[in-house]
């Protein structure tokens, strides 16, 4: 029987809100995201940063959901989009999950945006923004 993967080390107490000792004490419980090692999220940032298109992005955003649990959502936000910070980013709250992972995703993904802004306009394409353009 092969072992169990490696789990992401524990938080400092105090320093994080991730509620992991929670999520642990649960017998029912996903444990999918505390497979997010500190190295396995450098890799995971690095790829989305290097998203090649609009499909790429959505297929990395399927495997993290099928992976880890992790669902990202991006729409335009509620005020004008005249940049990609414009962009309105969701990531659904899970126990387990670093409050700097949750605001080091959508970083990653906006640098990949404002790398290939053409990504950026096929994502406001796709709410139809750019409909009449």
């Amino acid at each position: 029987m092969s072992p169990p993967p490696p789990t992401r080390q524990p938080c400092p107490p105090g320093a994080c809100d991730c509620e992991r000792e929670r999520l642990v004490e649960r017998p029912d419980a996903d444990l999918r995201i505390l497979w997010l090692t500190r190295a396995e999220e450098k890799r995971l940032l690095e790829r989305l940063e290097s998203i090649a298109s609009l499909d790429d992005l959505k297929h990395m955003q399927q495997r993290m959901h099928e992976q880890l649990g992790i669902r990202v959502d991006i729409a335009p936000g509620f005020n004008e989009v005249k940049s990609v910070r414009g962009l309105d980013f969701q990531i659904a709250v899970l126990p387990g999950m670093c409050r700097k992972t949750r605001k080091a995703i959508p970083t990653s993904i906006r640098r990949a945006l404002e790398k290939r802004p053409e990504i950026a306009y096929q994502l406001l394409n796709a709410h139809d923004l750019l409909r009449d353009a």
